[in-house]
């Protein structure tokens, strides 16, 4: 597909030109997001930890308080948010909050992948561009790149 996906109109909207193979894949991204957020084991999963993270890896105390006074809000907004982008997955055109919370899932969900792929900074295209076919990370990465993409055209949208 030529063109962003998501663009600004003149209402004040977003228009979204994703194709059914994108939709498709999309629909999924809520739900596991979801699965992961309301199953998942914070203490053993450095994913959960990092969309949790600690405001203190020091000082025990101080890392308890923060995730008592902020971890039930933030998880609310981040059900909330992919609860949005599930409800609008198939829309046409999605208000600025409705995008925003897109933008929030799809980061949630990248910093999940990159986290269980260890991406880094100097983490390349060709990193797994190498790896054999089957190796179930492909699918990971090409998930992770394809959201990427996504991600910036999100931004480049609401910034425009």
């Amino acid at each position: 597909m030529r063109g962003p996906r998501i663009r600004r109109t003149r209402g004040g909207g977003f228009a979204l030109r994703l194709p059914a193979a994108e939709r498709e894949l999309l629909r999924a991204v809520p739900a596991e997001l979801r699965r992961l957020l309301t199953e998942g084991d914070p203490t053993a999963d450095p994913a959960l930890r990092r969309l949790f993270p600690p405001a203190s890896l020091d000082d025990e105390g101080l890392r308890a308080e923060f995730e008592r006074l902020t971890r039930d809000e933030l998880l609310a907004g981040r059900l909330a948010a992919a609860e949005t982008m599930a409800r609008t997955a198939d829309a046409e055109r999605l208000s600025e909050d409705e995008l925003l919370a897109w933008l929030g899932t799809v980061n949630d969900v990248r910093l999940v992948l990159g986290t269980r792929l260890d991406v880094t900074e100097e983490t390349s295209f060709e990193d797994f561009a190498a790896l054999p076919p089957d190796d179930e990370r492909v699918r990971m990465y090409a998930l992770y790149a394809y959201l990427t993409v996504l991600e910036d055209q999100m931004v480049e949208a609401l910034a425009g």
